[in-house]
C-alpha cells in the first residue's frame, strides 16, 4: 500500500489562533491557567488539581491496603492489541483494505516501561496510519521534556503518517513540539489522504469534555459534502453532532473503558456524561460508526481491574 500518502499539513505556518480559533484558544489558555479540572462525569464541576492529587493518594493507598495495588499494575502492562472490520458502503474503492493504528490515553510519563512495550506491540502490526486520541501526557499542568521525549521515541518506532488530536490533559504549547517529532496535530481542522484518484479525510476537534473548544463545523469545512470523513475526538461527547454532520466514522477514547471495572466488566467511574454504550469498543448512532478505546495507559492509578489497556488496528473494507 506504499501509494497511500498524504497531503500537505493542514497546519503549514497558521498561527495557534488561526487553526484553534482564536476565542477557543483564548478559553483553552483560561482553563490551562486556572489549576483545575473537571471531577469524572460531572458536566460543570471543576475541582483543584491539588484536590484531585489527594483522591489519587488516597486511591492509591486504599489499593495498597487491600493488597490489591500490585496485581493491578500487572494488569496495567497486559496491552492487547485488538482488531476490528468497519464495513462501509461508499467507502472510496482504493481505501479498502486500508489499516488504522488507533492509540489513546498514553498518559506516557505515569508508567515507567510503557513506552517499551508499546514500540514492542507496534513493531509486530501493518498499517497505513496512525492516530492518537489524546492525553499523552499524565499531569495536566507543568512541564513538558519529559513526556514529549518519551512521544519523540514511540514516534520514531511508528513508520507512517500520524494524525492526532489534544486531549483534556495535553496543553496547546505542546503542539508545535510534537509537530516537530512527527505528530500532525488537527486543531478543528482536517486533512485529506489520496490513493490513486481516492481521497479520505481526516478531521480532528480540540477537547470537547473539559476545555471544550471543540469547533466540529470548522474542522468540517474542507471536506467535500460527499467525502468519506473519519473524525477523531478525544472523547465520545460530540456523537450525536457528528452523525447529523454526517461523519462516517468516529475514533476516540478519553474514558479508559472504566479502567478499574466489575468482573462483569461494568466500570466504576465511566469519565464521561455519554451513554454507557459509548463508554469503550464498537457502537453505532445514527449512520455513523464509531470505536471508543480503552486506552494504552493509565490515569490517577496505575491500576487496572477487568479491563486491559489496548492499541487497535481498524480494517475498512467496502461493504
Amino acid at each position: 500500500m506504499s501509494n497511500r500518502q498524504k497531503d500537505k499539513s493542514p497546519g503549514g505556518e497558521r498561527s495557534p489562533a488561526e487553526r484553534l480559533g482564536a476565542d477557543r484558544l483564548t478559553r483553552r489558555r483560561e482553563l490551562q491557567g486556572s489549576g483545575r479540572m473537571r471531577l469524572c462525569g460531572a458536566r460543570q464541576v471543576r475541582v483543584s488539581l491539588r484536590t484531585i492529587r489527594f483522591l489519587h493518594r488516597t486511591i492509591h493507598c486504599i489499593l495498597c491496603a487491600l493488597g490489591l495495588n500490585r496485581p493491578g499494575r500487572r494488569n496495567a502492562f497486559d496491552l492487547r492489541v485488538e482488531e476490528t472490520t468497519l464495513s462501509f458502503p461508499d467507502l472510496p474503492p482504493a481505501f479498502d483494505g486500508y489499516r488504522i493504528l488507533h492509540i489513546s490515553d498514553i498518559h506516557i510519563d505515569s508508567s515507567p516501561g510503557l513506552l517499551e512495550v508499546l514500540l514492542e506491540k507496534i513493531s509486530e502490526l501493518e498499517f497505513d496510519v496512525c492516530v492518537f486520541t489524546g492525553d499523552y501526557r499524565e499531569e495536566a499542568a507543568g512541564h513538558v521534556d519529559a513526556p514529549i521525549q518519551l512521544i519523540g521515541r514511540l514516534l520514531r518506532g511508528i513508520n507512517a503518517p500520524v494524525y492526532g488530536v489534544l486531549g483534556n490533559h495535553d496543553s496547546i504549547e505542546m503542539v508545535p513540539r510534537l509537530e516537530k517529532e512527527g505528530l500532525q496535530m488537527l486543531l478543528n481542522e482536517s486533512a485529506a489522504l489520496h490513493c490513486g484518484k481516492d481521497f479520505l479525510y481526516l478531521a480532528g476537534v480540540d477537547d470537547p469534555y473539559h476545555y471544550q473548544t471543540d469547533h466540529l463545523e470548522k474542522a468540517l469545512e474542507q471536506v467535500p459534502d460527499d467525502g468519506f470523513c473519519i473524525l477523531l475526538v478525544h472523547s465520545p461527547d460530540l456523537s450525536r453532532q457528528a452523525a447529523d454532520a454526517g461523519v462516517n466514522l468516529y475514533l476516540c477514547g478519553h474514558t479508559h473503558g472504566g479502567q478499574i471495572c466489575l468482573p462483569n466488566g461494568k466500570p466504576l467511574v465511566a469519565n464521561s456524561c455519554c451513554p454507557a454504550d459509548l463508554c469503550r469498543g464498537s457502537w453505532i448512532c445514527g449512520n455513523m460508526q464509531g470505536y471508543t478505546s480503552r486506552g494504552a495507559g493509565t490515569s490517577s492509578v496505575d491500576v487496572r481491574f477487568n479491563c486491559p489497556p489496548e492499541i487497535t488496528v481498524h480494517k475498512l473494507e467496502t461493504a
